[in-house]
């Protein structure tokens, strides 16, 4: 009768005796590759979208994305990610009356377009790479160049051009804070005609919740393009409508993130007031053939694994 009390008070000195026996050190996680002395490193993502600057990029559809990092101990990095994107050919080539995708825009006919011509862009494929100088404690500076590639076929046009964007940043970190400024030096900005200098500003927090393994995510980020003509695209057929300075909005972000055995799962929503159409409430601006503007508020889920 005894038996059922002993076996509780074993088990109890069993747990303090392991407590009082050093515990065995979990071995360092293996050092990263490396190429040249650069350590190697990358990640995929799995989302339900992909949204840029507050902007979805696959019309709310999921997406896989991957990234290739190269870091040198000096400072100097150098990536490329890829991502799947359907934005650029979901534009309306025609108005919010009439809808043409600019993927298969013959229907809206000349001058502008070529019948019988396509355009395709499926992939979005970034290279970038710069300098990250750490200053003082929990400060960094860092500076270079991106370019993003669309690749993809371009023979119907009109009155857009190929996305391909470079952009030059600088950008300032203190601790969970981040501050950057980019600034786009090619002749065009994601495929608007006339947009060269068009600049980004954005603040980011990663706020860490204590030791809960949780961080909160806030952002807020400023497109400003100039007031420049761009009468190929907002001429209606009557007068023009507007000029580049329609394509300039604000955007928000709020999320929570945490790791769970090595994936980052991160729960975002996101806001904009990026303008769906011109004043004469026909040319769009925002707004893709399906008739949805391309910065409307919405939730977004990732899931991430470095390797």
């Amino acid at each position: 009768m005894r038996f059922p009390l002993a076996l509780p008070l074993g088990a109890a000195l069993a747990v303090h005796l392991m407590a009082q026996t050093p515990a065995t050190p979990a071995p360092p996680p293996p050092a990263p590759p490396t190429l040249l002395g650069f350590a190697l490193t990358g990640s995929t993502t799995f989302g339900s979208q992909y949204v840029f600057r507050g902007l979805t990029q696959t019309d709310g559809k999921p997406t896989v994305q991957a990234e290739l990092d190269l870091v040198h101990p000096s400072g100097f990095y150098f990536s490329t990610s890829l991502s799947t994107i359907s934005w650029f050919t979901d534009q309306n080539a025609g108005v919010a009356s009439a809808p043409t995708g600019l993927g298969s825009p013959a229907a809206v006919g000349a001058p502008l377009y070529r019948p019988g011509k396509a355009n395709s862009a499926g992939v979005e494929l970034d290279l970038f790479g710069g300098y990250k100088w750490g200053f003082a404690k929990d400060c960094t500076l860092d500076v270079g160049l991106y370019r993003y590639l669309y690749p993809g076929t371009y023979d119907n046009l009109g009155a857009y051009r190929n996305p391909a964007t470079t952009e030059a940043y600088l950008g300032l970190s203190y601790a969970w804070a981040s501050l950057k400024y980019s600034r786009v030096i090619s002749a065009n900005t994601f495929g608007v005609n006339n947009s060269g200098g068009t600049s980004y500003v954005d603040l980011n927090l990663a706020i860490p919740l204590g030791g809960s393994g949780w961080t909160v995510l806030a952002h807020g980020g400023r497109t400003n393009f100039s007031a420049k003509a761009n009468p190929g695209y907002f001429f209606n057929g009557s007068y023009l409508t507007g000029d580049n300075a329609l394509f300039s909005y604000s955007d928000y972000k709020l999320g929570i993130a945490n790791e769970i055995k090595g994936y980052v799962l991160t729960l975002a929503a996101t806001k904009t007031d990026a303008k769906s159409r011109a004043a004469d409430n026909d040319v769009t601006v925002y707004e893709n053939v399906m008739g949805r503007n391309l910065g409307k508020s919405t939730v977004t889920f990732t899931i991430a694994k470095a390797f």
